[in-house]
């Protein structure tokens, strides 16, 4: 079985998260800055393969596309364009920040070591990778 890559992108870093071979645990992957991406993709996709591409989708609270939301069409339509056989799916990312920080927090981590945007990028990119798996199960 292949690996699920998720991204929490932003247009100053994109989180990354990945599931294992049996896309069972979601793990924080890393942190790359956007026009990094498709060569880190492609070196990534060297040693491992990749079942399908997971992407945040930013909402309003009302549901409605946020600000950011043209900047995520942009990035999958790059996605599709550089690897055109992996599907790619949507998830609402709604709340997956403050969650991240919510649980960034409770970790214990020394308060340096909390205001690191990156790990807040990866934490939320595990979650929304999280969720899809856990609609896909149902």
């Amino acid at each position: 079985m292949a690996r699920i890559i998720a991204f929490d992108y932003g247009t100053k870093r994109i989180g990354l998260a990945v599931t294992d071979p049996l896309q069972i645990i979601a793990t924080g992957l890393d942190t790359i800055h956007p026009k990094d991406i498709i060569p880190y993709l492609k070196k990534y996709m060297e040693t491992e393969a990749i079942d399908a591409f997971v992407i945040g989708d930013p909402k309003q609270m009302d549901g409605s596309p946020s600000e950011n939301a043209q900047h995520v069409k942009g990035f999958c339509t790059t996605l599709k364009k550089n690897f055109p056989h992996i599907p790619q799916h949507l998830v609402d990312e709604r709340f997956t920040s403050k969650i991240a920080q919510q649980t960034i927090m409770q970790s214990g981590l020394k308060k340096s070591e909390r205001r690191d945007k990156e790990r807040v990028d990866t934490i939320s990119a595990t979650l929304i990778l999280q969720y899809f798996m856990d609609k896909t199960r149902l």
